[in-house]
C-alpha cells in the first residue's frame, strides 16, 4: 500500500447525498483513504418527496464493517439550520473537519414553456442553495483552521446543455460560479474550492425519460459509467495531493478526465465610431458568427463511447 491510498488518513470529511450512487460511492472511498466521514442523506426520491433514515444508516454500517469512522447526518441541505448542524456532527464526531462534497440533488425536469416556478424553485433549492448553505456553514470553521477543500457537484447539463431541463442546468452552473468565488475568496486561508461534471449512471440519470432509439442507446452506454469511476477524483481533490488546485472544473467519464473550460473572450471588434443596429448587423455579425456555439447537448459535444 502506498503512501497515497491513504491520503485522507486523519481527516473528517462530509458527504451530502451519500446514501446512494455517486455520494455513497464517494463517502465509501473517502472511509477507504482513511478519512472520517459524515454521511448526510435525508433520503428522498429523486423528486425530493419522502424520506428514508435507511441509506444514509446503510452506508454507516458499510464503513464501519470495513474498520472505518463514519455518522449518520439526515439534513435538509435546504436549510441553513440543518446544514450547521451537519458541520456540528463532524465537530462533535471527529473533533475536526476537512473536506466538504456537495453532491446533493433532485430532478423536476420538464421542458421551459410547460415548467412551474415551483418546479425551478424546487431544484435551484436543493442544487444550487444547499450548496451555499453547507458551504457557508463549513467555511466559518474552515476560516478558523486556515484550511480546507470543497468538492461540488456540476454537470454537463449546465455547462454545455440539454432539453427540458432548465432548473438544474441554470442550478449546475451557478454552482460554478459559487465554487469560483469561493476559491477567490477564501484562497488567502488556504481553502480550496472545485467543481466536477460527471458522468455516471445514478438514480437521476435513470429517471431521464428515452423515447427514441438514440437515447436508448445513449442510456445503454451510461450504465456503463459506474459511480464508482467518479470517487478517485474527489478523493484526490480533498487530500492534501491537490492542495495546489482551486477554482477548476473536472470531468470524469469513465476512465477520462478533462480539464474543463471557463469562459473568457474569443473574438474581439472595435469601432472608432461606436456601434449602432446596422453597423453590428453589417460587420459583427458575419465576422462574429463561425465563432457562436451551437446549440448542442451533452450527447453532441461528449459524441464518443466512454473508455
Amino acid at each position: 500500500m502506498t503512501d497515497s491510498a491513504q491520503c485522507l488518513a486523519g481527516k473528517a470529511v462530509l458527504v451530502t447525498g451519500a446514501g446512494r450512487g455517486i455520494g455513497r460511492e464517494i463517502a465509501l472511498a473517502a472511509a477507504a483513504a482513511g478519512a472520517q466521514v459524515v454521511i448526510n442523506d435525508p433520503g428522498v426520491s429523486t423528486g425530493g418527496e419522502g424520506g428514508d433514515q435507511a441509506p444514509a444508516d446503510e452506508v454507516v454500517d458499510v464503513v464501519r464493517a470495513a474498520g472505518g469512522a463514519a455518522v449518520a447526518d439526515y439534513g435538509d441541505v435546504r436549510e441553513a439550520a440543518h446544514a450547521e448542524r451537519m458541520v456540528a456532527t463532524a465537530l462533535d464526531a471527529f473533533g475536526r473537519l476537512d473536506g466538504v462534497v456537495n453532491n446533493a440533488g433532485i430532478l423536476r425536469d420538464r421542458i421551459f414553456h410547460k415548467m412551474t416556478a415551483e418546479e425551478f424553485r424546487a431544484v435551484i433549492d436543493v442544487h444550487l442553495i444547499g450548496a451555499f448553505n453547507v458551504s457557508s456553514a463549513a467555511a466559518q470553521h474552515f476560516r478558523k483552521q486556515e484550511a480546507g477543500a470543497f468538492v461540488h457537484f456540476t454537470s454537463a447539463s449546465g455547462l454545455v446543455g440539454n432539453f427540458g431541463q432548465a432548473n438544474y442546468m441554470a442550478a449546475k452552473l451557478g454552482i460554478v460560479g459559487l465554487s469560483k468565488s469561493i476559491a477567490l475568496d477564501m484562497g488567502r486561508y488556504r481553502i480550496r474550492s472545485n467543481c466536477i461534471c460527471p458522468f455516471a449512471w445514478s438514480r437521476m440519470i435513470g429517471s431521464i425519460p428515452a423515447n427514441s432509439p438514440e437515447e436508448e442507446a445513449r442510456v445503454e452506454k451510461l450504465k456503463a459509467m459506474g459511480p464508482e469511476k467518479i470517487a478517485p477524483m474527489v478523493v484526490f481533490l480533498l487530500s492534501d495531493l491537490a492542495a495546489s488546485v482551486t477554482g477548476q472544473i473536472f470531468a470524469v467519464r469513465r476512465n477520462e478526465i478533462m480539464l474543463m473550460g471557463q469562459s473568457r473572450p474569443l473574438r474581439s471588434m472595435q469601432r472608432a465610431e461606436g456601434w449602432d443596429p446596422e453597423s453590428l448587423a453589417e460587420h459583427l455579425l458575419p465576422a462574429m458568427a463561425p465563432a457562436f456555439y451551437p446549440l448542442d447537448r451533452s450527447a453532441d459535444v461528449f459524441s464518443w463511447d466512454p473508455i
